[in-house]
């Protein structure tokens, strides 16, 4: 869930119901230092959602199966999709260069 979704704002994500992974193949249609700023104006934003909030806060929007998420959920959430991703993109570093952790 995105901050929008937390606040009960309309939904802004790339993805649509006809083209759920979209936002997996637009990113080659912008400059990298695009998606840097982006990427740096979201995380700002979220600071600034988290550092507002208690933990115990309830998204005014639901998730998928209908139930309201309290922040602390949306951290989690958040916390994992980025580790996961940085794994991603720590294998195919590996496969690169052929180096691994030590």
């Amino acid at each position: 869930m995105v901050p929008g979704g937390f606040l009960g704002e309309e939904d802004q994500a790339p993805w649509t119901d006809e083209d759920p992974d979209r936002e997996m193949r637009i990113a080659v249609d912008f400059p990298l230092t695009q998606l840097l700023d982006e990427y740096a104006g979201q995380s700002a934003r979220y600071r600034e959602l988290v550092a507002g909030n208690s933990l115990d806060s309830q998204a005014e929007r639901t998730i998928r199966d209908g139930v309201h998420v309290d922040l602390r959920w949306i951290l989690l959430h958040l916390t994992e999709e980025t580790a996961r991703h940085n794994g991603h993109l720590d294998i195919l570093r590996e496969m690169l260069d052929g180096m691994t952790g030590k």
